[in-house]
């Protein structure tokens, strides 16, 4: 399964019909293949990274968020603990799944009988089948069939569950506040989860410490740090005095991103920077665009304030800008903008060609009072 494109209306702040998709739009060249795009079906790419980027206040997060409710859906079906500005959001969302592009349309409401619990309603799913030579159609009106449904469900379980059938990660959020909360038990939770050897921990701690040897878990309150050759028994509030908060954040953060990779789930992260410094970054979207390495077309998508980091995309059309007007608006970069491939995204951002850039007039205002 592979999200290709979200529709929303009535959600936050945001202006009706809200979109956000993830299909290469500009000329796919031999390297974009190999590095930035992932071919899904014969002739279907999508990115490999993704970015959406925007000044503060902007919308950047209210863009990842919707992703990260639409794969909920995709995933299990249900929305659980819904935010309030979901509520009455009418939702679109287009997948490929096995051959097919689905249309999913909802409306999202809060359950009387449970607060914590979202229904559908007025829920609609069509499919055609897909063919290359009709890529560039693939959003079109045309060749839906609607798909009757022969089955009842709650009403809080969304009726993809008859396509998708079986309830999977799909994909991972990883909010500022998951940050905040992430720590070396969750590290570890995770490890358990998925069954990672040693070797996953001690390669990954070592790219954040290299004074680190090993940390092995105990038992729930005990780990066994081997710390520049030396062991020490330490509770995890003492090993967070030893490790950087960087190093605890990029244990946690890593290995979800290998997770990703080893099994194909997309990985969404809010403000990048928060969790990892530039090339760290870079280090992470290159893992993505290696395919030697992202074998199973897993996608990363980030905000972020990093415009150098846009450098590393070769192509616009995977930079979603986002911007704060009467109502908050996404604009694709090369739709938009049609920025040629060799010109620095960076300078160009810098010289607030996107409308990104700090008010001016707002930081002169600060200077004058502190002249005064």
């Amino acid at each position: 399964m592979k999200l290709l494109k979200v529709i929303a209306s009535g959600y936050k702040n945001c202006t009706e019909h809200f979109s956000i998709d993830f299909l290469a739009r500009s000329k796919k060249t031999e390297e974009d293949k190999e590095y930035e795009l992932l071919e899904i079906a014969d002739q279907l790419y999508v990115f490999s990274t993704m970015a959406v980027i925007g000044k503060n206040a902007s919308g950047k997060t209210s863009a990842i968020e919707l992703l990260d409710c639409c794969y909920d859906i995709l995933s299990k079906f249900r929305l659980e603990y819904l935010d309030f500005e979901f509520d009455g959001v009418k939702l679109e969302m287009y997948f490929y799944e096995e051959g097919y592009v689905y249309y999913y349309s909802t409306k999202l409401r809060k359950s009387a009988a449970d607060e914590k619990k979202s229904i559908f309603t007025e829920q609609y799913l069509f499919r055609k089948k897909y063919f290359k030579s009709k890529t560039k159609e693939i959003f079109s009106e045309k060749g839906w069939e609607r798909l009757v449904i022969d089955g009842e469900l709650p009403e809080d379980i969304s009726i993809v569950f008859f396509v998708l059938k079986t309830m999977k990660v799909r994909e991972i959020y990883y909010g500022v506040q998951e940050d905040k909360d992430s720590g070396i038990t969750k590290g570890f939770s995770m490890i358990k989860k998925l069954h990672f050897s040693d070797e996953v921990i001690k390669s990954i701690l070592k790219i954040f410490d290299d004074k680190v040897d090993d940390l092995i878990q105990l038992d729930e309150n005990k780990y066994l740090l081997i710390y520049q050759g030396q062991k020490k028994e330490l509770t995890e509030k003492e090993l967070e005095g030893i490790l950087s908060s960087g190093t605890i954040k990029g244990l946690s953060l890593y290995l979800t991103a290998y997770a990703s990779l080893k099994y194909g789930f997309d990985l969404l992260i809010d403000e990048i920077e928060n969790h990892f410094h530039k090339s760290l970054v870079n280090n992470l979207l290159c893992l993505y665009k290696d395919k030697s390495v992202n074998k199973h077309n897993a996608s990363l998508v980030f905000t972020t304030h990093y415009c150098e980091i846009l450098d590393m995309f070769n192509r616009s059309d995977n930079i979603w800008i986002t911007k704060s007007q009467d109502k908050v608006i996404a604009e694709n970069m090369y739709e938009k903008y049609g920025l040629r491939s060799e010109l620095s995204k960076s300078k160009k951002f810098y010289e607030n060609a996107f409308g990104t850039g700090v008010d001016y007039e707002a930081l002169m205002n600060l200077k004058e009072l502190l002249m005064k």
